[in-house]
């Protein structure tokens, strides 16, 4: 099974791109996040077209999550639990043909002297108890999407600069690895441990075209799923394409 996930910023804006990508490279599972429009207004009937099923988890304006997919999707699930009085669209979750997958799209955080900050490490606490609860299940279980967080400094052009950003400060960092230390596998990681390999570039000063970057799109696996994976990528040409998003996709490789 492949699965992808790409933080498209605007799935509306970006939809040409996204359908010419899933022609070229025919996912399995598309992982969506920052759709940035009510279930409504999903693009539904153009991903049918080209063949896939979509369980959207939208919202106005800001956020909002999807998982595409060419196979069966079972048991979806809207929200992350633990509070009931979140809103904001971040997390979905289904099975797809045994595997429990969710499209995660993690609190930015910035600017930290803001309640933005405190937020994105409560919904990171939520988040380890959820999967904490997956792991008990003991079947194969992908957590994937855009977590806004740089692990390390070899995973950033610049960490100096970075070093008080919601993304790379300790706290986030530690929550990321408190997550990865009850059990997952930073798939990306086992196939490649070079440096400076990217997942986001800024709009602004031409961090593209001067490849100043930071990998912060991840996906997550379970023990079971982890024994199954293949291969592990990320895709830098749609990040090149006109009207691109700035994130481009990260594609794993699953015997399933």
């Amino acid at each position: 099974m492949k699965i992808a996930s790409w933080n498209v910023n605007s799935v509306r804006t970006r939809l040409p791109n996204v359908l010419a990508w899933l022609e070229k490279h025919q996912p399995d599972v598309l992982l969506l996040q920052e759709l940035k429009c009510q279930n409504d207004d999903f693009p539904e009937k153009e991903f049918k077209a080209a063949g896939y099923n979509a369980a959207v988890h939208g919202q106005k304006t800001w956020n909002g999550v999807a998982i595409l997919s060419k196979l069966k999707i079972d048991h979806i699930k809207t929200g992350l639990p633990g509070d009931k009085a979140d809103e904001q669209a971040r997390y979905i979750e289904a099975t797809i043909r045994g595997i429990r997958i969710a499209s995660v799209y993690l609190p930015n955080g910035n600017p930290v002297d803001s309640e933005k900050y405190p937020y994105k490490l409560k919904w990171f606490d939520r988040l380890i108890a959820h999967a904490k609860g997956l792991l008990a299940e003991e079947i194969p279980a992908v957590l994937a999407g855009d977590f806004n967080v740089i692990p390390e400094a070899r995973d950033c052009h610049d960490p100096a600069a970075w070093a008080e950003d919601a993304l790379f400060r300790l706290d986030s960092r530690k929550k990321l690895r408190e997550l990865l230390y009850l059990g997952y596998t930073d798939a990306f990681r086992v196939f490649n441990d070079k440096d400076h390999q990217f997942t986001f570039w800024d709009y602004q000063a031409a961090a593209w075209q001067r490849n100043h970057g930071i990998r912060i799109d991840h996906i997550l696996c379970t023990p079971q799923a982890a024994d199954a994976l293949e291969s592990c990528v990320i895709d830098t040409e749609p990040r090149g394409l006109d009207k691109a998003s700035d994130h481009t996709p990260i594609v794993a490789q699953l015997r399933a």
